[in-house]
């Protein structure tokens, strides 16, 4: 659109373009990934001027596709969105419709919660975004400080914290299209992070299936604030109304996950976001997700992540200090 920034927008496409592609190029080794498609597209197909008068060549108009990504945009708080992007609006309803996930990165955030995605779900946005969250869009669960938020049952809608989350996203998108080889191997190409010990922290966790099991998708939007109490799969049993039996073989074809696998899988990836993002002694990180055993806690976490807790911790802490390093010699 006009006025999107550049740097999210050239970057994804040539991180997405490169997919299955670049690889064998570089290293001569053969790399079997799924090839993406992506189009840079607008609202006519007519090129348009984007933020700092950088012109953006489309290859299309808006017309089917299988993800979108809203990038990050400059707008004044005072717009009328609905009204400024009301195609938009419309066209990512109807992609949404059809079972298209909805994605964004940075202020593009505001586009999906100006089209109603958001509501009731966690998402994430540059912070300097939270005040207009707040008075425009209080049904928002907003969590600014986290980087990547998937939501929505089958992570439909996916949003990416500031206009340099790009890279994350990016990332989770060809793990999840690709597989997470492929991931590394960008990773690698475009030096996106050092990932010498495992598979990107955010390609761990398989999505859940999409489905129409109404009775199940109201069980994980509950889940998801209560993932962290005792017996969480029985208290999910409850909540459906189903006979257990009933309950975890439905649950199982609706999602790809048992219910327990399910729970774990939201447990560990907010003991993730801790991590990255608080001082909390691990053991205090252990019972906020659900395990009062923190050394269970702490075998499952590197049985699934393949990297301590404290491992973990410790790698996504040298990129902070890295950052305050650079201001304070900017300073």
């Amino acid at each position: 659109m006009p006025d999107t920034t550049p740097t999210p927008l050239f970057g994804l496409y040539e991180v997405l373009v490169s997919v299955g592609r670049v690889w064998e190029n570089l290293t001569g080794e053969r790399a079997d990934a799924p090839k993406l498609s992506p189009k840079l597209v607008t609202r006519d197909g007519k090129p348009v001027t984007g933020a700092y008068g950088i012109p953006i060549q489309p290859h299309d108009a808006m017309g089917d596709a299988d993800v979108v990504i809203v990038p990050d945009i400059w707008f004044s708080p005072t717009d009328d969105f609905g009204k400024k992007w009301a195609e938009e609006i419309a066209w990512l309803r109807e992609r949404r419709d059809a079972g298209a996930i909805i994605c964004s990165v940075c202020t593009g955030a505001v586009m999906l919660a100006e089209a109603g995605f958001l509501d009731g779900y966690e998402a994430t946005t540059h912070w300097s975004m939270v005040n207009l969250f707040r008075e425009r869009y209080s049904k928002v669960r907003l969590a600014p400080q986290r980087l990547l938020t998937p939501a929505a049952p089958g992570h439909q809608i996916v949003t990416a914290g500031g206009a340099s989350a790009w890279e994350e996203l990016a990332l989770y998108l060809v793990a999840r299209f690709s597989g997470g080889a492929e991931a590394v191997r960008m990773s690698k190409v475009f030096l996106l992070g050092d990932h010498s010990e495992g598979q990107l922290p955010f390609a761990g966790a398989r999505p859940a299936k999409r489905h129409d099991d109404a009775i199940i998708a109201r069980v994980q939007v509950w889940v998801a604030d209560n993932y962290h109490r005792s017996n969480p799969v029985a208290l999910m049993i409850a909540e459906s109304g189903l006979p257990e039996r009933t309950f975890i073989r439905r649950f199982r074809a609706a999602t790809g996950y048992t219910p327990m696998e399910y729970v774990q899988t939201m447990r560990l990836e907010e003991a993730k976001h801790l991590l990255e993002t608080t001082d909390d002694a691990v053991e205090a990180i252990a019972i906020q997700v659900g395990y009062e055993d923190s050394n269970f806690f702490r075998r499952l976490f590197k049985r699934v992540v393949g990297i301590t807790p404290a491992r973990y911790r410790q790698r996504f802490s040298l990129i902070a200090k890295a950052a305050g390093q650079a201001l304070s010699l900017a300073g």
